[in-house]
């Protein structure tokens, strides 16, 4: 799979949330939607991070490291035709990264959305 789609648009990202298809770790949230556009498409990601994880360098360093954590796996792994958004939590920044990555694979596999 080439690279992944971003989700831009707050519509986008409220019709996801909408969907109320989600999981909650200690490192993240995880929300999943078919996409509208193309069922056999590339998967769509967005990144969230609120004033609760923390002053604006915590929220670029939880956002950051969620970016990675989703280029290691959700090429491989995530199931095409979905948008999904992921949200920072506080413990985002603080979680060491091989858990961080344990949280979206499992995340992934409790939605069904793992490939």
């Amino acid at each position: 799979m080439s690279a992944l789609a971003r989700l831009k648009r707050r519509a986008e990202f409220l019709r996801v949330a909408g969907s109320r298809r989600k999981w909650a770790a200690p490192g993240l949230v995880l929300q999943a939607a078919p996409s509208p556009d193309d069922a056999s498409g590339t998967p769509r990601i967005g990144f969230t991070a609120s004033r609760k994880v923390g002053i604006a360098v915590e929220r670029n360093r939880a956002r950051r490291r969620l970016r990675a954590a989703v280029a290691a796996t959700m090429p491989l792994h995530a199931a095409a035709g979905h948008d999904y958004v992921l949200i920072a939590r506080a413990e985002t920044v603080r979680r060491p990264y091989a858990d961080l990555l344990g949280d979206l694979e499992t995340g992934l596999k409790r939605l069904g959305l793992w490939r």
